[in-house]
């Protein structure tokens, strides 16, 4: 959308000086029954996503408007350059720079708008040029960023803006280490935000700028604290009211309220913070009723007597309570719910790190078909996109900053890592989705001094900044479990593989966490990673453990594994929540096992989105109320061995099975597993069907197998 401006009512968008305090009036909602709200729409939003020339080097020179970038390769973003060379294994994709630039005519509208250049994300290290001057840099490969343009854009003429781009490795920026390819490039959306000189501040760590605190929430009424950041850009002193209105989703006013008149100087901001109360409602209910109000905060400029809507945000709530108890588990408004879910990367096959709002879509949609009501946001900041398709569908959210593996004992790390979360916090502050914010992953040196240290900060910020979510970590599997790095946050995920790494899949999971729980009976605890490797191309008939490092990971043993796993973990409601590593296969360049270079093939799904492996089945038979019929070790298509056993995932109370026309006989399961061992199979084609039952539907699976 390169040319004449689109207008929308901002969905996301961000400190000011002074503060002022306001509480609403509290009225019933029968006060606003009559009324309903459409939110003006002052803003403009423009996609910039098209048009790029990119070359993978450095260019001297390539911030001025004259450089000529007519030999670059022509892309548009999301765009990264290790989709290719990141995942074929050898550990040897190309990190170093990258440039990109565009030309752009800003809509000569825009004159006397701010004017700030979006960037949803670039990895890692992102320095930005319009028309030869310099906007700033930013460190981090993960978060949104913004810079005002304003001076540098010419509204009306040809503007050039310049992006260097680096995914070097840089032992002061996190993460410096982890077990994924750290793609570089633009790998995530590019726009022009065009708003007022009085207006939500936009710069408040990229954050929206107003912020929805919640509390007290119960079915009779919920409270709500809204916070706006406002800034006066403008070269004089404005009088600004500010109001608040919250609307259902047919767009009746539920609360409202207005701040008195407040004077803000040139060049200053201030921070207004007002309540409303919110009489019997419609709750945030996770899958079962993912309910959202909107929350839109209008800037009215008063000065002088006059009455201008200068700018207008909009954010959705959803109105919630959460807690986690060390018996009992999560409760989702007052009620037990047992999270069990997935941990989702950003990664593709062909397209890498950049992916469109329509694989995001994709991959909720296989998310939702196991039956998952939560995902760990693995191990970063993820696109906007996931988190609203979260609040839109129900699903519980674990989010996190990239601190994986290595601390470095530096300021320039400590102090960017603490941005990183401050970052990560207030850009998804008003999803109600999110319930925990992760500060780490598996810290190696997990008793080191430097490693606590930035810990014990990290845990300090979630509180102050967010005192209404839980903090959490995740400890590696090998630590101990009283580990200093898990000792920092509220809850603590443990990263187990028994039965891969070490141990056995049978029991030994269940036994580790009753000890841990009967030996430090007040922990929170999760089991945020647990899994293994799987090829769909390989298969064995009930294998034993494969070496998680060899060329060998049939299917199959992913499948018993999953099995014995998730019946330890849902037999203990102590465990909070559980999440399956991974959801889909990704990009790991220096990994080479399973037979498949440059690939972690933990994924329940492949890397490409086209094949669901056995254990997709197990997890939705068991997660899912949609029907489940799944016949396993469906890909093994070429047979050597006549006997063989047949096994199928079902939520039906019993399964018929017939080979080559002739009935096996109907079998009952009590655990969602039915087999039928010592099937015999005759030399060539051998079909088998199976058929159930389920809410008074029938069902059928086949496959074809041939022996030779």
């Amino acid at each position: 959308m390169a040319g004449f401006p689109t207008r929308r009512q901002l969905l996301s968008g961000t400190t000011g000086g002074v503060l002022v305090s306001l509480a609403g009036i509290p009225q019933t909602n029968a006060a606003f029954a009559a009324t309903t709200y459409t939110a003006p729409d002052p803003r403009v939003w423009i996609h910039l996503n098209n048009g790029w020339r990119f070359i993978r080097a450095d260019a001297t020179g390539a911030e001025a408007i004259g450089f000529n970038d007519s030999e670059w390769t022509s892309v548009n973003t999301p765009h990264t350059w290790n989709a290719v060379d990141g995942a074929d294994g050898g550990n040897n994709y190309y990190r170093g720079v990258g440039w990109y630039r565009r030309h752009y005519a800003v809509p000569s509208e825009l004159a006397g708008k701010r004017l700030y250049l979006q960037f949803a994300g670039v990895n890692q290290v992102a320095d930005v040029w319009v028309n030869g001057t310099y906007l700033g840099q930013h460190e981090g490969g993960y978060s949104r960023f913004r810079f005002d343009a304003t001076a540098a854009l010419v509204p009306g003429g040809d503007n050039v803006i310049a992006v260097k781009v680096t995914n070097a490795r840089d032992t002061d920026i996190a993460p410096v280490g982890a077990d994924y390819t750290f793609q570089g490039g633009i790998y995530r959306n590019v726009s022009l935000w065009a708003v007022d000189d009085l207006h939500v501040r936009m710069t408040d760590y990229a954050g929206p700028g107003i912020y929805l605190r919640q509390s007290n929430v119960t079915a009779a009424s919920a409270t709500v604290t809204v916070t706006t950041k406002l800034w006066n850009d403008s070269s004089t002193t404005r009088s600004v009211v500010v109001r608040s209105v919250v609307a259902d989703k047919s767009g009746a006013v539920v609360a409202e309220t207005s701040s008195t008149a407040q004077t803000v100087p040139a060049a200053t901001g201030a921070e207004i913070r007002q309540t409303v109360r919110i009489d019997n409602p419609r709750l945030w209910n996770g899958l079962a009723d993912p309910y959202l109000h909107n929350a839109s905060v209008e800037i009215h400029d008063v000065t002088a007597g006059a009455d201008r809507i200068a700018d207008v945000v909009t954010e959705r709530l959803g109105l919630r309570s959460i807690a986690v108890d060390a018996d009992t588990g999560f409760h989702l408004n007052g009620s037990h719910l047992g999270l069990h879910g997935v941990n989702l990367h950003q990664e593709r096959t062909g397209k890498g790190w950049a992916i469109s709002d329509a694989d995001h879509t994709q991959d909720f949609d296989l998310i939702q078909e196991i039956g998952a009501n939560a995902i760990r946001m693995a191990h970063y900041q993820h696109d906007q996109k996931d988190y609203n398709l979260a609040d839109e569908r129900g699903l519980l959210l674990w989010a996190e900053i990239p601190l994986v593996d290595i601390v470095t004992d530096s300021a320039a790390f400590t102090t960017g890592t603490q941005t990183q979360l401050r970052e990560l916090i207030r850009q998804n502050y008003n999803h109600p989705s999110i319930v925990f914010w992760g500060i780490g992953n598996e810290q190696l040196d997990y008793d080191g001094t430097a490693t606590n240290k930035l810990l014990a900060s990290l845990a300090g910020i979630v509180e102050s900044e967010d005192p209404d979510r839980l903090s959490t970590y995740a400890v590696r599997g090998e630590d101990p479990d009283n580990a200093q790095a898990g000792l920092h946050t509220q809850t603590t995920g443990f990263n187990k593989y028994y039965g891969w790494y070490y141990g056995s899949k049978d029991g030994e999971l269940g036994a580790w966490a009753d000890n841990l729980h009967a030996n430090s009976p007040s922990r929170r605890i999760c089991m945020s990673e647990y899994g293994v490797g799987a090829n769909p191309a390989q298969h064995a008939l009930n294998p034993p453990k494969p070496a998680p490092g060899g060329s060998w990971h049939p299917e199959e043993y992913q499948a018993l594994f999953h099995e014995a796993a998730w019946k330890q973990l849902a037999a203990r409601p102590y465990i909070w929540g559980s999440f399956v590593w991974a959801m889909f296969d990704f990009a790991s360049d220096g990994r080479n096992e399973g037979g498949r270079p440059g690939i972690n093939d933990k994924g329940l799904v492949t890397r490409d989105r086209q094949i669901r492996k056995d254990a997709f089945h197990w997890y939705k038979a068991n997660w899912a109320s949609t029907p489940t019929l799944y016949l396993t070790s469906r890909r093994w298509t070429q047979r050597t061995d006549a006997t063989t056993e047949l096994k199928v995932y079902s939520n039906a109370d019993e399964v018929t099975a017939t080979l080559n026309g002739t009935s096996l006989s109907t079998v009952s399961s009590g655990d969602r597993i039915f087999r039928w061992a010592g099937v015999t199979l005759k030399p060539g084609r051998n079909t088998v069907v199976v058929t159930a039952t389920i809410n008074g539907s029938t069902y059928t699976d086949s496959v074809d197998w041939t022996l030779a």
